[in-house]
């Protein structure tokens, strides 16, 4: 047979096609390797792929893929692959001679819908992990199959990859480039090989690149070309898959880990499997880019051939600085194991030893008394701004602390997630940053002896001498027994200590090892010794990492544990947050009232707020999307010093003369509309919405309420009953008569749509039969009660016109009119400084709370002239705190910094970025049914389907808690429980709102299949 395949042309496929297939239609070329395939067409435009081969190529090994794709129809009949289509004579595999010049083989398959993976940007997250799914159930199923040809001498099989690099390699012609091949080999022989006999072995496909793939979404919905079959190590099959995933990613072992995670998930892998798995992805890198280079040697006009190259170069290189111990670590956590399979034996055996360590400070400071600082983010021993960044600063202000409290020793702790490092390197937003602290600090006067605790050897020492680097650092190596070691780690030391040291020292317990350095050469720190204790150096010599990103947190403290199980010191042993947050909860239980409801799953002991920050008991910090109350930011400094100057001053009652309580009227009045110039001050807006109803009430001498359906109003018992969120809910009770429930203005959910041009007035118009009926039965209505946008009713924007002719019907019918602006006002919505004001209309009655003290408990009333006169009818009104000097100081602080600061147009501005980033979220998310609000009072809804409108509630909660484990608080509302609430404090930014979209984006992809 002819082993040339001859280049065929669109027609003469056609032709094949209909002698052989009695198939009628048009042929398009496809892009192939080794095979020529064509894309066919029939009338009714029915697709099928031709694909002819050399006809050298032997009938037994065409056979083992159609043998293959028989075997996966019947043990996964769900995983998509091509089937074969019989020819006119029943055979799957044709041999024609003659048509074009010599002999060849050909077949007609299936042709599979969807996109090429590679055709797919941006790649989401959880496409990753479903191809890491995808094939490992298809290996799975794969596991049992044989064929006699399955055992295939192929350069592709990456079992040979060592041979058909070697082939390759003359090929190179750059330098570096091929060093950089020679080099992973030479590791590959010494480090991998030797366990490749200990490998499963099993038939895989073997090529799971991009062009091979077919997506559906996030979904691996089938895979073709199964032309490099063959019978390999079946672990070569995820090495390669995760190869061509990596490609191009600015963390491409990330990437690679959400493969092996979906993988692992449908065909656990073993412990070798995944020790070795790195340097065989490595390993296919460098298969593809030898082979890439002698097959462009031989056919240079065929670019497929290269298509991947150029970025297999750039990961390659990148990847080559990972040390395999940590990819492994990475993977491992990433199928839900110890990251450190060495971690439990290390910590088993240390703890063995407790109380027998020498001390680390030979001098005796160890048992001298000590102080534990908190340097966990904003922690109580900073000191100012300017004293952290400032290390001479720094370093006074926290040995002046140890000389006050007479400590000649301070503790820094271990797995402190810390804000004090300032190189950039450490100033990534939020998981990506280094900041989680790997081992313990000893602040000591420079110069003090350090010893070691245990025997060892030296295994590596070396000087990291930028700025904010280790400085002088030794690594030694201590042999635990039974095969396992362990190592310590002391950085910041004098210079000094590293002269005449050499690797492979011997080091005695006890005996002195360096000294403590001091700024000037210790990498610009406070003088201290940070001691650590590493599982495995890796490859590093003295600058293994001391400090962890937080979204590998529980890697690295896998492979570092804690410091504490040598150092044996009581303060250290005592400071997990988690048992003082287990004791807060149960006392509060037992303790609080039992429907005092908690956030999330686990619960978050929540220590301290900065901004739009909240930080926990472990120092870990959250993006808070959900407290409006807090409304210019947490503990904004402008606000706390008000708070401070005026109750160090006095606080009293009203009833004297104060000049806080006039200025602060006068003030938020001046935002409001005409007539609305009368303030009565409460503490809260429950307080406030309920002398509103007094008000409207005494006003009109109308007991009859209109409310809108799912409405919150507060907690009195009047306004449980006029809060259908509350009285309809768990716990309830049937609406009183006097309370009249109007439908919820919602154009998305609701029977009148946003696209009626009528949806307000039309919403509005219900109204008009329950005034008829008060006025039939000769009832007077004291009037409506309407939050400007809906909180508890899902984050619902009123449809223009609804506040218009609503006002209009219930004035009409001698009721008064109240907006309830406890959640949206004071610039939230950014377009206005209240929201009644988006529906262009004056209420009679104003109440205003939360957003008002900035977390401080104050709210108020305002409401006209006439109102305000109708209610002095000889009943005192009289509030022991509301409108006392410390709140109306902070409520004009609170004004200063909207107004100072620019946030109601911050709000409008981040608010819109916000709202379009979601947008474009709902385009590729199925989950999301829309997107609603203004400003920073936003919502989305989630549904199961889009025409019907099934809430989806269960993943609603699904999301905030997998948010809250990003770092990030979200809440759900709406009558439904399915919509996320958005209302953040107005110092929320732009950097702020990619980080929470590009977490949602992650978690709502996570979420599919």
């Amino acid at each position: 047979m002819n082993a040339t395949l001859p280049s065929f042309s669109p027609s003469q496929a056609e032709a094949l096609a209909a002698r052989h297939y009695r198939l009628e239609g048009t042929a398009t070329r496809l892009v192939s390797y080794a095979d020529q395939n064509f894309l066919m067409r029939d009338a009714q435009d029915a697709k099928t792929v031709l694909k002819v081969s050399a006809g050298d190529q032997e009938r037994r090994e065409l056979d083992f893929q159609h043998r293959m794709l028989d075997h996966l129809a019947r043990e996964a009949p769900d995983l998509q692959v091509p089937r074969l289509v019989p020819s006119q004579e029943g055979e799957d595999l044709v041999l024609v001679q003659g048509d074009v010049g010599g002999a060849y083989w050909m077949r007609l398959v299936t042709f599979l819908p969807g996109r090429l993976m590679a055709d797919v940007e941006p790649k989401n997250p959880a496409l990753f992990t479903n191809l890491g799914r995808f094939f490992g159930r298809m290996d799975k199923a794969l596991e049992p199959f044989r064929h006699e040809a399955m055992h295939r001498e192929l350069a592709w099989d990456l079992a040979r990859g060592e041979t058909t690099c070697s082939a390759g390699l003359d090929y190179l012609t750059d330098p570096e480039r091929r060093a950089l091949i020679e080099n992973h080999l030479a590791r590959y022989r010494s480090q991998t090989a030797p366990f490749l006999p200990h490998l499963r072995r099993s038939v895989i496909h073997n090529d799971g690149n991009d062009h091979n793939l077919l997506v559906d979404g996030d979904l691996i919905i089938g895979v073709i070309d199964f032309g490099d079959a063959v019978f390999s190590h079946t672990v070569n099959e995820l090495a390669i898959v995760c190869a061509y995933a990596m490609l191009g990613h600015e963390d491409p072992l990330k990437t690679a880990a959400l493969v092996v995670g979906g993988y692992h998930q449908a065909h656990p892998l073993t412990d070798l499997e995944l020790r070795v798995l790195f340097d065989l992805i490595l390993l296919r890198f460098c298969t593809s880019l030898c082979q890439s280079a002698r097959s462009l040697a031989a056919n240079p006009e065929n670019t497929y051939l290269g298509v991947h190259a150029e970025p297999m170069w750039q990961s390659l290189a990148e990847l080559a600085t990972i040390p395999p111990g940590l990819a492994e670590a990475r993977f491992r956590h990433a199928c839900g194991l110890e990251p450190c399979p060495l971690n439990h034996r290390i910590v088993a055996r240390l703890a063995q030893r407790a109380g027998s360590f020498a001390p680390v400070l030979g001098d005796g400071l160890d048992a001298a008394p000590r102080t534990v600082f908190d340097l966990r983010h904003r922690g109580t021993d900073y000191g100012s701004a300017e004293d952290r960044v400032d290390t001479e600063r720094f370093s006074r202000f926290l040995f002046d602390l140890m000389a006050m409290r007479g400590t000649p020793v301070g503790l820094g702790r271990y797995n402190e997630d810390r804000d004090l490092y300032c190189d950039p390197d450490y100033d990534v937003r939020n998981s990506a940053r280094r900041t989680v602290h790997l081992g313990v600090d000893l602040y000591v006067a420079p110069g003090r002896t350090v010893t070691a605790p245990l025997a060892g050897t030296v295994h590596s020492l070396r000087d990291n001498a930028a700025p904010g680097d280790y400085g002088p650092t030794l690594i030694l190596a201590h042999d635990l027994g039974e095969g396992l070691t362990c190592y310590t780690l002391y950085g910041h030391l004098q210079r000094e200590s590293l002269n005449g040291v050499t690797p492979g020292d011997a080091v005695a317990q006890g005996d002195p090892i360096a000294k403590v350095g001091d700024q000037d050469e210790n990498g610009s720190w406070p003088p201290h010794l940070h001691f650590q204790v590493l599982c495995d150096p890796f490859d590093y010599e003295g600058d293994y990492p001391g400090i962890a990103r937080v979204d590998q947190r529980d890697i690295w403290l896998s492979l570092c544990p804690d410091p504490n199980l040598i150092l044996g010191l009581p303060e250290l042993s005592t400071r997990d947050a988690r048992p003082v947050s287990e004791a807060i909860l149960a006392k509060r239980r037992a303790q609080v009232g039992y429907n005092l409801s908690i956030s999330y799953r686990k619960p978050l002991h929540i220590v301290k707020g900065e901004g739009t920050w909240l930080f926990d008991a472990d120092g870990r910090r959250y993006l808070d999307m959900v407290n409006n109350v807090c409304h210019v930011g947490h503990c904004h400094p402008h606000v706390v010093a008000a708070a401070q100057r005026q109750i160090a001053t006095l606080n009293t009652n009203t009833r004297y003369l104060h000049q806080n309580l006039v200025a602060y009227a006068e003030r938020l009045t001046a935002t409001l509309p005409d007539p609305l110039s009368v303030c009565f001050f409460t503490c809260t807006g429950s307080e406030a919405n309920d002398l509103a109803l007094r008000l409207a009430r005494t006003h009109t001498g109308g007991r009859e309420v209109l409310i809108v359906d799912a409405a919150y109003h507060g907690h009195t018992n009047a306004l449980i009953e006029m809060s259908p969120y509350k009285y309809e809910g768990p716990g309830g009770f049937d609406k009183v008569g006097h309370i009249h429930k109007l439908p919820m203005p919602d154009g998305y959910r609701g029977p009148i749509k946003h696209d009626d041009p009528n949806c307000g007035p039309r919403y509005a118009a219900f109204a008009e039969a329950m005034l008829h009926d008060m006025r039939e039965r000769g009832v007077q209505p004291a009037g409506v009660f309407t939050e400007s946008l809906l909180g508890c009713g899902g984050q619902i924007v009123l449809p223009p016109g609804y506040l218009t002719e609503l006002y209009r019907l219930v004035r009409a019918a001698g009721g008064v009119c109240v907006a309830d602006e406890v959640q949206v006002g004071f610039g939230r919505v950014g377009e206005r400084f209240w929201g009644f004001e988006t529906q262009d209309v004056v209420p009679d009655i104003v109440t205003l709370g939360k957003p008002i003290g900035n977390g401080h408990p104050m709210a108020a009333v305002v409401t006209t002239p006439e109102i305000a006169a109708s209610f002095n009818n000889g009943m005192e009104y009289f509030n022991t705190f509301g409108g006392n000097p410390v709140s109306c100081a902070i409520g004009m602080a609170v004004l200063d910094v909207i107004e100072n600061e620019g946030l109601q147009r911050y709000a409008a501005e981040v608010g819109g970025y916000l709202k379009a980033g979601l947008e474009s979220l709902k385009t590729r998310h199925g989950l999301i049914g829309e997107v609603r609000g203004k400003g920073l009072f936003l919502g989305v809804e989630l549904v199961r389907d889009h025409e019907t409108l099934e809430p989806a509630d269960t993943e609603a909660s699904q999301i905030i808690e997998a948010m809250k484990d990003r770092g990030v608080l979200l809440s759900t509302d709406g009558p439904l429980h399915n919509v996320l609430k958005i209302k953040p404090p107005l110092a929320f930014g732009y950097a702020e709102a990619d980080l929470a979209l590009t977490h949602l984006d992650e978690v709502l992809s996570s979420m599919i299949g």
